[in-house]
């Protein structure tokens, strides 16, 4: 990934053609956008150059899901966004995606979210972990009770993963900052 926005590809899948070409064109005025209208095009537009994905959930053929876990099989560096109108239901948990937008999706949303996750990419890996369970966990949330939370082991699931890797990012800034006062204890540090 790279910080020039005119370099930055970005992938557009919807099996709804004007919604897939609406924010294409939305999209084109800041990045290099591709579009696919199916799962198996999907697949052949995301390749290693691809830096976002905005995939529809719901496809006839290969759904969004499938095409989700080809590319995490397949390895490829890119963070993924579902953008569809099915509600998450607590199956998300589990899914290889950094973040989820419930339709309708507005240009502005789609924007911050190319750069939201452009920065996320900076991150390590451990962060980026982080950021997609905490984004799995505020998606459930605002889409479901808490009776209904409280009934799912997906949800408590999720929300462990949160804490555990929320305590992890704490420990390494502890010890980062142990090591700069250390460092900073040094003649001429």
């Amino acid at each position: 990934m790279n910080g020039d926005s005119a370099a930055v590809s970005v992938v557009v899948v919807d099996d709804e053609q004007d919604i897939a070409d609406l924010y294409t064109t939305w999209l084109s005025m800041e990045y290099d956008v591709r579009t696919a209208y199916d799962g198996d095009e999907a697949l052949e537009q995301v390749d290693e150059t691809v830096d976002v994905v905005f995939l529809d959930r719901q496809m006839p053929g290969k759904s969004g899901d499938e095409v989700l876990d080809r590319i995490d099989e397949r390895g490829v560096d890119c963070r993924v966004v579902m953008v569809t109108a099915v509600d998450p239901d607590f199956d998300i948990v589990e899914m290889p995606f950094d973040d989820y937008l419930t339709k309708p999706v507005t240009r502005e949303e789609l924007d911050a979210k190319v750069e939201e996750m452009l920065t996320r990419e900076t991150y390590d890996e451990r962060m980026q972990e982080y950021f997609a369970a905490a984004s799995k966990k505020a998606t459930l949330e605002s889409q479901r009770n808490s009776a209904e939370l409280d009934a799912h082991e997906e949800y408590h699931t999720v929300s462990q993963r949160v804490e555990r890797l929320r305590a992890e990012a704490t420990e390494s800034v502890e010890e980062f900052d142990d090591f700069e006062s250390v460092f900073r204890e040094f003649p001429g540090g």
